[in-house]
């Protein structure tokens, strides 16, 4: 379980092809304290940390995993969100996030607005009735709240405000139109959405 604050910003160092994908992140972290089997959240894919070594540690991504997840995420000098896993006690600054993609959304407009970033994403039909205005969204892994939502024949697009923290804070600062993100709903909106199909 995570929070979407990220504290890192790491970097694939290299992908090998196996069974699944080896992949091998640098990062800031301490890894003497990073346990084999620990859960890290990679821009927003929970992942097992299977080997470690200094300034490093390596994960393994299923196809099935990289199928859900945004086109070109894994690979080799890509920038990845990073946080680990939520600790009892620890503080819960973002909201809950499980690290269970839900849909990729496609980046419509990046644009200023006052000295924040102002970012459109587009989302197909079948996510549009879980995004809320003033609601909680993850995107690549950062806790966002939703500003507006708007319907269109494909979905909705949704916009959400990138403060110059969180810019410089995640790979954000980057962004452009047409990239893609991994998004993950809010854990209610999915339970709500689940009784409601069964009372129904």
């Amino acid at each position: 379980m995570f929070t979407g604050i990220i504290t890192d910003i790491g970097h694939i160092k290299s992908v090998e092809q196996r069974g699944d994908l080896r992949i091998v992140i640098a990062t800031g972290y301490d890894t003497t304290d990073l346990a084999i089997g620990a859960s890290v959240s990679c821009s927003g894919v929970c992942l097992t940390a299977v080997a470690k070594a200094p300034g490093e540690f390596s994960v393994d991504v299923s196809a099935e995993t990289q199928s859900c997840t945004a086109a070109g995420q894994w690979t080799a000098g890509r920038c990845l969100n990073l946080e680990r896993a939520l600790k009892v006690g620890d503080e819960l600054g973002g909201h809950i996030v499980t690290g269970h993609v839900d849909a990729v959304g496609t980046v419509v407009s990046v644009e200023p607005e006052g000295d924040s970033t102002r970012i459109a994403i587009q989302v197909a039909n079948d996510m549009a009735p879980y995004i809320a205005a003033k609601g909680s969204i993850c995107l690549d892994g950062v806790s966002l709240t939703v500003n507006t939502v708007t319907d269109n024949q494909i979905g909705a697009i949704f916009t959400i405000n990138i403060i110059p923290h969180t810019a410089i804070s995640t790979t954000f600062d980057t962004l452009k139109s047409g990239d893609q993100l991994n998004i993950e709903i809010d854990v209610l909106a999915r339970y709500l959405a689940r009784m409601k199909q069964v009372m129904a």
